[in-house]
């Protein structure tokens, strides 16, 4: 079995590298969250993070984002130490999240909901991008004047993904996209993702769905209680006999 316990700090930009969490420790108040997490993404690399609830995932995010401020270790992107850069300056590198739940302005239309993931390219033409947004998700172009406060949960989170692409990340983070959703368009959900991840968009996907994570990912890490316990090839984690039990009901 290659997936090992995770290990201590390495190198902070190997070739490739795009994002890393070096020996990060978060805490909220007095309550630590974190403790001490390494994980890495490489350019183009889908790489899923998984755990329960309270086990410090979309902590994680934040941290990234730079929402919550690490009590120490590092947060870099692309070998640039950006730890205590606040969240419009890390964005402007050309990251972008689709948060959980979704946060769409439900009192904005479709497409200005989508406007808004580009509000930090100002002066640049955006009909490319919409084009591409639209030829992944058809019904926001048939939907594109409507509130987006009275669309289903399936197209709130069809906007949601297109309002990150606005802004051409190269990174991708993902915070539970298949919470709310029937497994019908969970399904439809993940075959996007692959879709979006075959462009070239390196993505980090934290998700509670351990089977369908891990069977589109190129790696995974498993959260337990605020520290990595798993780490490895995405196939090679789903044959993990203790994830199995933990994580995928088996």
């Amino acid at each position: 079995m290659s997936s090992v316990p995770a290990g201590g700090p390495t190198p902070s930009n190997p070739t490739g590298e795009l994002l890393r969490l070096d020996q990060v420790t978060t805490y909220y108040d007095q309550m630590r969250i974190l403790e001490g997490i390494s994980l890495n993404v490489n350019e183009g690399e889908l790489v899923c993070l998984l755990g329960g609830n309270a086990s410090g995932k979309s902590t994680t995010l934040k941290t990234i984002l730079g929402i919550v401020r690490p009590r120490s270790g590092r947060v870099l992107l692309a070998g640039q130490d950006v730890t205590q850069w606040p969240v419009p300056q890390r964005i402007a590198t050309g990251m972008a999240i689709v948060p959980e739940n979704r946060r769409l302005f439900g009192q904005l239309t479709v497409r200005e909901n989508l406007e808004l993931g580009a509000v930090l390219r100002r002066g640049e033409s955006l009909a490319e991008d919409f084009d591409r947004v639209h030829e992944l998700f058809p019904r926001l172009l048939e939907r594109r004047s409507q509130l987006a406060g009275t669309l289903s949960g399936g197209e709130q989170q069809m906007v949601a993904m297109g309002r990150a692409l606005m802004s051409r990340p190269r990174l991708l983070l993902m915070d539970e996209p298949s919470m709310g959703l029937s497994p019908a368009l969970v399904l439809q959900n993940f075959q996007i993702i692959k879709t979006i991840h075959a462009t070239g968009v390196a993505v980090l996907m934290v998700e509670q769905n351990a089977t369908m994570a891990l069977s589109i990912a190129d790696r995974g890490y498993v959260l337990s209680t605020g520290e990595i316990v798993l780490e490895g090839p995405a196939a090679d984690l789903l044959q993990d006999e203790d994830l199995k039990r933990a994580y995928l009901g088996r």
